[in-house]
């Protein structure tokens, strides 16, 4: 028989393998078109801040190229689109999964021929950007198609194209979406696809999100 002190021990190696999960992983929803769309139906947008995310409009402030071919995946109401207009960006595409989304978005951006406004899912999107923008789009899809994420968001930029945004850097202990992680699990995934400039703790999060982002910044890498 294990004597007490024993089972203390492996008690806490449980524990300590716990506390290194960076992220629920596990998700019983089918993430598809549906749930989305019934997300926007019924007006359960939790993620929406209502305005542009700050450490992405900061970012865009000093990017020098107007007429750059940004994508927006996962865009929802695109404050950032609105942000870029307002500041003489001119090749806007953004991309929702959810019909109302979508819906809405044209409905805002409807007059404006620098906005392209599409209804589809990120995995099967053909087109070719100088940067893709990520708030709140790579957390709301399971942590089982990261690597797919990555893949075709490095498939999607043309030469030297970049990744920037925000992804959490906190565990959520409900079932996602929101899936949560941390840098340690990042960097394995975007290495491959990308070099990474940034991936630190953001300084201008919201109130509501501090101490709890990091803001990457990444630069696709050339096929050798």
């Amino acid at each position: 028989m294990a004597e007490p002190g024993n089972k203390s021990i492996k008690r806490k190696m449980d524990n300590s393998k716990k506390e290194l999960q960076c992220c629920v992983t596990h998700c019983d929803l089918p993430l598809d078109q549906t749930y989305w769309n019934k997300s926007w139906e019924q007006g359960e947008t939790g993620w929406d801040i209502g305005f542009a995310s700050p450490a992405i409009t900061e970012y865009m402030a000093q990017y020098p190229y107007k007429d750059a071919a940004i994508l927006i995946p996962g865009c929802g109401n695109a404050y950032e689109a609105e942000y870029l207009l307002k500041n003489g960006f001119t090749n806007i595409t953004l991309i929702d999964i959810a019909p109302k989304a979508v819906e809405l978005l044209k409905e805002k951006f409807g007059s404006s021929g620098k906005v392209q406004v599409i209804c589809e899912d990120f995995f099967v999107h053909e087109g070719k950007y100088d940067l893709i923008l990520e708030q709140t789009f790579f957390c709301a899809i399971p942590v089982s198609r990261r690597k797919e994420y990555t893949e075709k968001a490095a498939d999607l930029l043309n030469e030297n194209g970049k990744l920037a945004g925000l992804l959490f850097d906190r565990t959520f202990e409900q079932q996602g979406p929101p899936f949560g992680g941390c840098p340690c699990e990042y960097k394995p995934i975007f290495e491959p696809h990308f070099q990474i400039k940034t991936m630190d703790p953001c300084y201008n999060s919201i109130p509501a999100r501090k101490n709890t982002e990091v803001f990457i910044h990444l630069i696709k890498k050339q096929k050798s």
